[in-house]
């Protein structure tokens, strides 16, 4: 069983940045892939970062490609998502999620085993 906390969620102008952070419960956390996904108001759940669970690969959405940096520290079981220049359109709720080592699909929700309640992050123009 993992459990998975994010923070760091908040309230910016356009072009700022913002930090979110997952933190894992658990023991084997260095075996899981883990994700970002947003639901904006009104969306469905969409990916936004993954990194595997030897954080030697990341993968993004063409939305936030160049812009958000996932990372993970397995010493500290945390993964986190560096937000920058952001844009109204980020705003969402962001949520951490986890999975036992990959898939190929690793964009679908159905995918994670494990989520986390979410974070708000609001970007003004």
């Amino acid at each position: 069983q993992v459990q998975l906390v994010e923070s760091g969620g908040g309230s910016v102008q356009a072009g700022g940045s913002l930090r979110l952070s997952c933190a894992a419960s658990g023991r084997t956390f260095s075996e899981y892939s883990m994700a970002w996904f947003r639901r904006a108001p009104g969306n469905e759940r969409e990916f936004v970062a993954v990194i595997t669970w030897s954080g030697s690969m990341t993968y993004y959405a063409d939305s936030v490609k160049g812009r958000y940096t996932i990372s993970r520290d397995n010493a500290k079981n945390t993964v986190s998502l560096q937000m920058n220049s952001l844009k109204p359109e980020d705003t969402a709720v962001y949520y951490c999620a986890a999975r036992k080592y990959w898939s190929g699909t690793y964009y679908s929700v159905g995918v994670y085993d494990y989520w986390g309640q979410g974070t708000q992050v609001t970007v003004s123009s």
